[in-house]
């Protein structure tokens, strides 16, 4: 399996965080090919919504940053893992500016599916998404829903599925070996 890691950590101090993912990578590393992306590395500029992703240059970012990379690497994978500390009830803004990014990866044009329009593919397949969170101190179980139900919304957009949500508070070969049995 084809696995995209998207690290939203903007705080590379953030050393649990850290250190969980490169153990979570080394573990997956060993079955699947593992990409691994750190966002706050890499110049993704905010969607301005301009729609020349679907105009001028349909399927690319208009703008010359790193969200060009980040889409080849999410499309071309089978799983890709969203990863991110809780920050005010969401993910990260970084890991969100990214998200917002991938709008690419789809048409323009939509279709009504179950009574409710989504956009139409532009690639005949797409990868499971999951979801990794650390919690926050004021982080509780309505949080880690609603971050939960709006991704899976997303996913659903992404002509996908958000197949797992795990917290880092669960041993990392627990959340591996959820992965491995996608």
């Amino acid at each position: 399996m084809r696995i995209t890691i998207l690290n939203g950590n903007p705080d590379p101090n953030n050393t649990t965080f850290e250190g969980y993912l490169r153990q979570m990578g080394e573990g997956l590393g060993k079955r699947h090919q593992l990409k691994s992306l750190t966002l706050r590395e890499m110049n993704i500029k905010y969607c301005v919504g301009c729609f020349g992703c679907w105009v001028k240059k349909p399927g690319e970012c208009v703008a010359a940053d790193a969200s060009r990379d980040v889409c080849r690497a999410v499309i071309n994978s089978d799983f890709t893992l969203l990863a991110s500390p809780v920050r005010m009830g969401f993910v990260s803004s970084l890991l969100k500016k990214t998200m917002d990014k991938l709008i690419p990866l789809v048409h323009p044009y939509f279709d009504v599916v179950n009574f409710e329009a989504h956009h139409r593919a532009r690639y005949a397949a797409y990868p499971l998404l999951g979801l990794l969170l650390e919690k926050s101190a004021d982080t509780d179980d309505e949080d880690v829903a609603i971050i939960g139900d709006i991704l899976s919304r997303t996913a659903l957009n992404l002509k996908s599925r958000l197949a797992l949500t795990r917290l880092m508070l669960e041993p990392v070969e627990e959340v591996a070996h959820a992965v491995n049995n996608l």
